[in-house]
């Protein structure tokens, strides 16, 4: 081997080494900017199903890529995220649920039910520091949307106070009606 093409490799050596620092970089910062993060492993799976499945997950808000394993795993050692090793297996997507952490589990269990494809799978998850399997996704899914989760809140939180409301207002009533009584009984009515 000559001088130059030992230059020659090394140079592709460094631009690959950049090329994977940066990759590592890029999915560092969206495993930070994501509330959750759904692994997919769409082995049979075709081009037009696929295609499909990231215009749901676009729809949702949802990023779906697919990245290689061992860089997600640099990634994920280096923001020390424990418990993916075993889910990074495999061919793997992932989506990542920027704005809401249910949508991605959502998405794909709603387009599995919907398409009764077998091939498609959630192979685990992480959302909050937590990483969980399939039943995690499974139950993940089943959460009903923030704005709701927000609105049972609420009610659960005025519940009482509507509670104190009406039984305030029912004492003042019961007031009023004894003065009413009184008022009558004094003019002789």
């Amino acid at each position: 081997m000559g001088s130059e093409t030992v230059l020659n490799y090394k140079a592709k050596l460094s631009k690959n080494r950049l090329a994977k620092q940066e990759t590592v970089a890029d999915i560092k910062q969206r495993f930070q900017n994501a509330q959750s993060v759904v692994l997919v492993d769409y082995r049979g799976v075709n081009v037009a199903q696929v295609t499909e499945l990231r215009k749901l997950y676009r729809a949702a808000g949802v990023d779906y890529v697919v990245l290689k394993n061992k860089l997600v795993q640099r990634a994920v050692d280096e923001l020390g995220i424990k418990g993916l090793d075993g889910y990074l297996t495999g061919p793997s997507a992932f989506a990542f649920g920027v704005k809401d952490p249910v949508s991605p589990a959502k998405v794909l269990t709603d387009y599995v039910a919907k398409t009764k494809n077998e091939h498609l799978k959630a192979k685990g998850g992480y959302v909050d520091g937590s990483a969980f399997g399939p039943e995690g996704i499974k139950a993940l899914s089943e959460l009903p949307p923030k704005e709701v989760l927000i609105a049972r809140m609420m009610g659960s939180l005025n519940a009482p106070i509507t509670n104190f409301v009406g039984t305030l207002s029912a004492i003042l009533r019961s007031v009023v009606y004894a003065l009413e009584a009184v008022r009558k009984q004094k003019a002789g009515e």
